[in-house]
């Protein structure tokens, strides 16, 4: 695995962030969704005890947090405004796309102290959920599956018990 850690680490971007389209056309700025499945990688190879450039993995785990962080987990730090409406939209399996429940498992995931940056990402989680306790999938993204868990729509229990255990941790 040391040399696709390697090349991991060669990609950060200056923002602290990754884009997975740096190499492939030269962007410019970091990516939500690059940078949070790259912090979710990193996490997760110091998690299971390995060692490898563990000092720099930590620094650049540091500054990608920071990077999700200083844009509030999804509003612009330009505008203020909400950077992609499907940040708002939560899914399971993710997959590869963003969003702030998947953003906050990540951070509850790795037991990371409160950040005052998470507060309005944590609200857009409590104000959907439903009278009932529950949430729901409001988004399904293509990909080969093996079998139906849930349907986008309708009440989840993957995005239920992601958000009782942000709230856990955070509320």
């Amino acid at each position: 695995m040391e040399p696709l850690v390697d090349f991991i680490l060669s990609q950060q971007m200056s923002d602290g962030g990754f884009n997975c389209m740096k190499i492939r056309s030269g962007a410019t700025h970091s990516s939500m969704h690059s940078t949070l499945s790259t912090l979710e990688g990193l996490s997760e190879f110091l998690l299971q005890g390995y060692h490898y450039r563990k000092t720099e993995i930590k620094e650049q785990i540091k500054a990608a947090q920071e990077f999700l962080l200083r844009h509030q987990l999804y509003l612009s730090d330009r505008t203020g405004e909400v950077i992609k409406k499907d940040f708002l939209r939560f899914s399971f399996p993710g997959r590869w796309k963003y969003d702030i429940m998947r953003a906050l498992d990540y951070f509850q995931h790795i037991d990371f102290f409160y950040d005052p940056r998470m507060r309005a990402a944590i609200h857009e989680i409590r104000i959907r959920q439903t009278r009932d306790g529950y949430w729901r999938m409001r988004a399904k993204y293509p990909g080969k599956i093996h079998f139906e868990m849930e349907q986008a729509g309708r009440i989840s229990r993957w995005n239920t018990l992601r958000a009782l255990r942000i709230l856990k941790q955070y509320a």
